[in-house]
């Protein structure tokens, strides 16, 4: 039987050492019903090759499986930068309101702006938006905080939102005060956020879509096959279906719903329901739990208070909520992945893992892990539990001398056990690589040197954090193929160039588990293919 596409390369490896077929050495894959069918010589695999055989050669490129990022926002970060001011670069208070001022003047009176990716380290203690009230007055601005759990917005923001600082929420969210007791124009965690969202424009579906497909393009061709979403709130659904009902997903999206601390068993069966939904290449499958907020803005759960008396409570105010709905979900086979930032919250997640079991459709993940005691490592293998990363995390919003807010905060003894890559692979951990994207960044090139390196990639004269926890490329790329699929549970099929599985693979130019760090952002992908459709990427780099 002729093969629907053939494969040609330099070099065909499976990052995790798994032999990709009886070949020593394969430098060709055969493809038909979208499944990898051989692996091995291309002068072997010729006689698949038919009339109506597709042939894709790659000389010098090495075909690794398809790449997975296990932590993504596609649709509410892709609004949210596609419509919104980049403030990444601005480190200064001063810059970031020179960042803004073209996009405040382009507005309207009563017109909002709005920017991502702000760092809190550029205010001289709390955040708050006096400075954006002072350069820009009577203009509604809000900010969202680089880990994304919270706002600051200007004065007139406050007051088209109607806030009060004396809102009432069922988990740690707040509405910052001053001396005065009037609001900040700090709005920590969700639930305060999302009092400010209710205000913003409305982007119709069309617009929606337009961001997050030309998102997903640009994660398809930096190599990535799939992403996990961790959410879907709305517009999720309509979003995916509008890209499919005109044209294609250039990937596969996981979506896993978030269940709102606190929330009553009915919201439970509501996203019970929504597991199955899915089109051609998008599905729900599992669900998010958010345990604690994040250490920078005083909301992770630790063992012990930070500096300021902060980061000592869990986001569900009612563990026991938390518990049942955990048991619930498992009870009902659906995987669970729990949002765990704090020393505490990881352990609680841990224990209630323990408790309920484990699911036969996937492992329970728990993401973040961004500081994890000795105690701790060896009970992920134990219990089957995916240690779910993002170094980039690290690596990017903290910095090594310890003057970042994240590690003022917390102080050196849990700095020393931030992102323990390295220890928990010694361990014996799955450990799955994420980005967190828009948080951190979408390039896994980027990401995976990063992990490798502990600094970011292009900043060669930048002390390594944690330097002790760096891991291998092998390692590094085994994140987002073997250990991906097995946090999702399609070990069986994904992850690995193997004969039977889905045809989702990665074309690079040069085998980047042979290049030293540095030079693997750059390394071009020639072309990724998601179930046996080849799709060339020639400007990659």
């Amino acid at each position: 039987m002729h093969a629907d596409t053939l494969v040609l390369a330099r070099s065909v490896r499976n990052p995790d050492g798994t032999p990709t077929g009886p070949a020593a050495a394969a430098n060709a894959v055969a493809i038909t019903g979208g499944r990898i069918t051989a692996v091995g010589d291309a002068a072997d695999l010729a006689a698949l090759r038919g009339p109506d055989t597709a042939v894709h050669t790659f000389p010098g490129a090495t075909v690794l499986p398809g790449l997975v990022d296990v932590h993504t926002h596609p649709v509410w970060g892709s609004i949210s930068t596609g419509s919104g001011v980049d403030l990444a670069a601005a480190t200064t208070l001063d810059r970031v309101l020179d960042t803004l001022a073209a996009a405040v003047e382009r507005a309207g009176a009563d017109e909002w702006t709005t920017g991502y990716d702000l760092d809190v380290n550029a205010f001289d203690g709390e955040p708050t938006g006096a400075a954006l009230g002072r350069r820009f007055p009577g203009r509604p601005i809000a900010l969202m905080t680089k880990d994304a759990h919270a706002l600051v917005v200007s004065p007139r923001a406050v007051e088209l939102a109607g806030l009060t600082g004396r809102e009432t929420f069922t988990d740690a969210s707040s509405v910052e005060v001053g001396p005065d007791g009037r609001p900040t124009g700090y709005v920590v965690e969700l639930q305060a956020m999302d009092l400010v969202f209710a205000h913003y424009p409305e982007i119709p579906v069309e617009t929606a879509a337009g961001y997050v497909r030309e998102q997903l393009h640009r994660m398809a061709r930096s190599g990535l096959t799939g992403v996990h979403a961790l959410d879907f709130a709305d517009p999720s659904e309509d979003v995916y279906r509008h890209i499919e009902r005109h044209g294609e997903l250039p990937l596969r999206v996981r979506c896993s719903p978030l269940v709102p601390a606190d929330s009553p068993p009915e919201e439970w069966r509501r996203i019970a329901g929504q597991q199955g939904l899915g089109g051609r290449r998008w599905h729900v499958e599992g669900v998010k739990f958010m345990l604690d907020g994040t250490a920078d803005n005083g909301t992770a759960w630790f063992d012990h208070p930070d500096i300021h008396g902060e980061n000592r409570e869990p986001l569900w105010r009612d563990l026991d909520a938390y518990r049942a709905a955990m048991r619930y979900f498992t009870g009902l086979g659906i995987p669970t992945a729990t949002h765990a930032i704090g020393d505490r919250a990881v352990r609680h997640a841990l224990d209630v893992i323990a408790e309920v079991g484990p699911v036969e459709r996937a492992p329970h993940r728990i993401e973040h892990l961004e500081s994890v005691p000795d105690d701790l490592l060896p009970r992920f293998a134990q219990l089957g539990v995916v240690a779910s990363l993002q170094p980039a995390h690290g690596t990017r919003q903290t910095r090594a001398d310890g003057t970042d807010n994240w590690s003022r905060r917390i102080g050196p003894e849990r700095v020393a056990h931030g992102w323990r890559t390295r220890d928990l692979l010694d361990h014996h951990a799955v450990v799955a690589l994420g980005s967190d994207w828009p948080i951190g960044p979408g390039d896994p090139r980027t990401g995976l040197a990063d992990c490798q390196l502990r600094r970011p990639v292009e900043e060669p004269r930048t002390a390594p954090v944690q330097p002790g926890q760096a891991i291998t490329a092998d390692e590094a790329y085994t994140g987002m193929t073997a250990a991906a699929a097995h946090a999702a549970g399609t070990a069986h099929e994904l992850g690995r160039v193997a004969v039977g599985h889905l045809a989702d693979l990665t074309v690079f130019q040069a085998d980047p588990l042979g290049l030293a760090p540095e030079a693997q952002p750059a390394n071009a992908v020639l072309a990724t293919v998601v179930g046996g459709a080849v799709q060339l990427h020639p400007t990659s780099k």
